[in-house]
């Protein structure tokens, strides 16, 4: 090994090779796109279904050799012998079939991850490389054997320097995306990362712990792993706000994988998109189980005998309905076992043949069919018949459900009968309220009783029949074709005549409720309830989750404040395995011990054991008389620290982080000072940012869970506490607000707010 500057040369053969490689298979991708586009709709209707199927085959690979372009090469592993191989985005062979570069994903390049000084098998050094677009700018080695030449000669070079590319990553400034950590995943991660498919993974971790990044990038490793298997159903992320799926949107991308569906609770339900929220009373007590009794027996609760039966004259003849008629019918719609909208249909038959019967055994004649017709006809069009009826068995929609359940005390109090009286109050609302996010499991649960109103039935049944004649069509062809093997299928040649791919089937997911996932990723999981656990579930009926979140942030008072009570539930005590993260790389160590103690002493759970890094002054406390002048301090402070560690370029971000009630103020405030003179400057670059791009920015406890910044100014802590509604959430909102800088924390306190609270 030579000097660090021919090493980079060295290198730089490497990439280019690889770039060149790249570049040659776009071309060819592209050629062959080319080519079947030109040939038309012309031919066999066989010919042009393999046109069709090659068509999406490269349009699907051209996306993915054009979304790895940046960092294509990230590593290199060498081994005893001498061997060396190069870790990227994407797996590449020359033309001859020689490795050029190996998969992250694949199984040849996990001890890129996994390999440690103690346990290492043939490999002898790891190799980071550092790329600004195509170009190697720097390497760092880590030697894995000690006792290898390897030692000596990376040290000569001057490329022997551990974590550097780690660290050099957490240093980075924030941009408002989250990046992916494909070239600097650790062990632990990588172990989480790989685990099967057929297992619950739960991943317990602090903050910082990178649970989000491990959740994506097992995403990632789950769609290259079992392609085959997932592509068809797709892979569904849950994650806590709109705010947090905007800062992950790219990361899948950049890992090649773009068919994934991103949803928060609030618009799991295709049609629904739903942001406003109860109060965290409320939202707990919608979140518990019980409600989907409550739902239940909403539902049932529509199918009764009506008091008042009516007697209609058919011909001249009286045809009676008769109670004994009502539950004979409700008891046949019961045992189809369809959905109540569905079996109503049943119902309403039953009733009919019911009342026509009658009416043909009091004739003294035998009837021609035509009149049989012609009474049953008139039976169903009667308005009394017709209003009887549905007062026995209800039509309903899901939202009309919900919302005369919690409209009605009367009615909430008899379907819920387990509510107190102060519980009732705090449910009930004016008829017409606008849905709120604790609504949708709710929503879901009803959907699922009720099944689609029979009018979107009709569109899915047509639906259904147009896939069918087109699946008959698709193995026509294949028959047609000789093709009997069973390696192509109908369904998956229907989809490349249609030219479905991951998008497509994303896009499929999203809009049905009814589809059922692969695999679900569910992110800060700590925070769902009961019922929101219940609509992941019937959407994943394999039970394939990867969950993630860390129990000391657990702010829902109707979250999991303990793995083992809520999955031994869903899954059973032998269904799932626990994984924990252990170390912070987001926080300076400074940070994440204040940060930890306090937590400690407020007896949350914490699982992080150390810091990567020491960033010295990374803590900073301000104190001010009073609020007034605690107001302006922090204003100033929020810009100073904008100034600092926000650039040009749109690189870094800070954020204040307030009690509810001085957000809104707080943000006047800033606003107010980058438009005075002396901030001329640094206001016309921040003033008219807005969304993720916003460099400063005044939030409060749940806007910014999951996110990470610059530098973070917590304002009155003591205050953020009381505004929580239980001890436990007012820790563990804190404790979210104190750790999301990755170089700075300022307290700002007044005397009183102190004087409350000293940490």
């Amino acid at each position: 090994m030579s000097s660090y500057s021919s090493q980079i040369a060295e290198e730089q053969r490497a990439v280019t090779h690889a770039y060149n490689r790249l570049d040659d298979l776009r071309a060819q991708t592209k050629q062959r796109l080319d080519t079947v586009r030109a040939a038309g709709a012309h031919g066999s209707p066989t010919m042009r279904t393999e046109r069709d199927s090659f068509a999406t085959l490269y349009e699907d690979r051209l996306t993915q050799l054009r979304a790895v372009e940046d960092r294509l090469v990230f590593g290199r592993i060498d081994d005893t012998t001498g061997k060396k191989r190069y870790i990227g985005r994407v797996g590449l062979s020359s033309a001859e079939h020689e490795p050029i570069l190996t998969d992250w994903r694949a199984e040849a390049a996990r001890p890129f991850y996994e390999a440690t000084p103690s346990h290492h098998g043939d490999i002898v050094m790891r190799r980071h490389l550092t790329l600004s677009f195509r170009e190697v700018v720097g390497i760092e080695d880590e030697v894995l054997d000690v006792d290898s030449e390897q030692v000596g000669a990376a040290e000569e070079s001057g490329t022997l320097t551990g974590e550097g590319a780690l660290i050099a990553s957490l240093n980075s400034k924030r941009t408002g995306k989250m990046t992916d950590i494909v070239a600097t995943i650790q062990g632990e991660q990588d172990r989480i990362i790989r685990a099967p498919l057929d297992r619950v993974t739960v991943v317990q971790g602090g903050p910082g712990t990178g649970k989000t990044a491990v959740a994506l990038h097992r995403a990632a490793y789950l769609l290259y792993t079992h392609r085959r298997k997932l592509e068809r159903s797709g892979v569904l992320v849950v994650g806590p706000s709109s705010a947090f799926l905007r800062y992950i949107d790219q990361v899948l991308p950049s890992l090649g994988e773009t068919g994934v569906v991103s949803r928060t609770i609030g618009d799991l339900v295709p049609g629904f998109n739903v942001t406003a929220t109860d109060s965290p009373h409320t939202a707990a007590l919608k979140g518990e189980r019980r409600m989907a009794e409550a739902v239940a027996n909403a539902v049932a609760a529509r199918v009764r005998v009506p008091a008042n039966l009516p007697q209609v004259k058919i011909n001249g003849i009286t045809v009676p309905m008769r109670k004994a008629d009502i539950l004979q019918a409700q008891g046949d719609a019961r045992r189809t076992r369809f959905p109540h909208n569905k079996a109503r249909e049943t119902f309403v038959k039953s009733m009919l043949s019911i009342m026509r019967n009658r009416y043909v055994e009091q004739l003294d004649y035998t009837p021609e069919q035509s009149e049989i017709s012609d009474a049953a006809m008139q039976l169903k069009l009667n308005d009394d018949i017709r209003r009887t009826l549905n007062l026995a068995w209800l039509p309903m929609t899901a939202p009309w459900l919900i919302d005369q359940m919690f409209a009605k005390p009367a009615q909430l109090r008899r379907f819920a009968p387990w509510l107190s009286d102060d519980d009732v109050r705090a449910l009930t609302r004016p008829k017409g309220s606008p849905m709120t996010v604790s609504d949708v499991p709710l929503l879901d649960e009803a959907m699922e009783l009720l099944g689609p109103d029979p009018k979107e039935s009709a569109r899915l049944a047509a639906a259904k029949a147009k896939r069918a004649e087109e699946e008959q069509f698709a193995k026509d062809t294949l028959a047609q074709a000789g093709i009997g093997s069973g390696i192509v299928t109908s369904s998956m040649l229907l989809d490349n005549i249609n030219g479905v791919d991951a998008e497509d089937i994303a896009r499929r997911a999203s809009s049905d409720r009814e589809w059922t996932y692969g695999h679900i990723v569910v992110d800060e999981a700590q925070e769902l309830t009961a019922m929101d656990w219940r609509m992941l579930m019937r959407r994943c009926p394999s039970r394939s989750f990867t969950i993630v979140g860390d129990v000391a942030q657990t702010s829902a008072l109707g979250g999991t404040h303990r793995w083992d009570k809520t999955m031994d539930r869903l899954f059973g005590p032998d269904g799932w395995d626990l994984n924990e993260l252990t170390i912070n790389y987001r926080n300076p160590r400074e940070v994440s011990d204040l940060a930890s103690g306090f937590a400690r002493d407020e007896g949350l759970y914490i699982s992080t054991t150390k810091a990567v890094r020491s960033v010295p002054d990374s803590v900073i406390r301000r104190e001010c008389a009073d609020q007034e002048e605690l107001k302006g301090a922090t204003v100033r402070e929020a810009l100073r620290l904008a100034g600092e560690f926000t650039g040009d370029d749109g690189t870094g971000r800070v954020a204040v982080i307030a009690p509810d009630g001085m957000v809104a103020p707080l943000q006047g405030l800033i606003d107010e000072a980058l438009r005075e003179d002396g901030n001329e400057e640094l206001g016309q670059r921040l003033e008219s940012q807005s969304g993720a791009d916003r460099q400063l920015g005044v939030y409060d406890t749940q806007v910014i869970k999951g996110l990470e910044y610059d530098a973070v100014v917590v304002v009155e802590p003591g205050l953020i506490m009381e505004g929580a509604p239980s001890r436990l959430s007012a820790a563990a909102d804190l404790y979210v607000a104190m750790t999301r800088p990755t170089q700075r924390l300022v307290i700002m306190q007044s005397a009183d707010d102190r004087r409350e609270m000293e940490f």
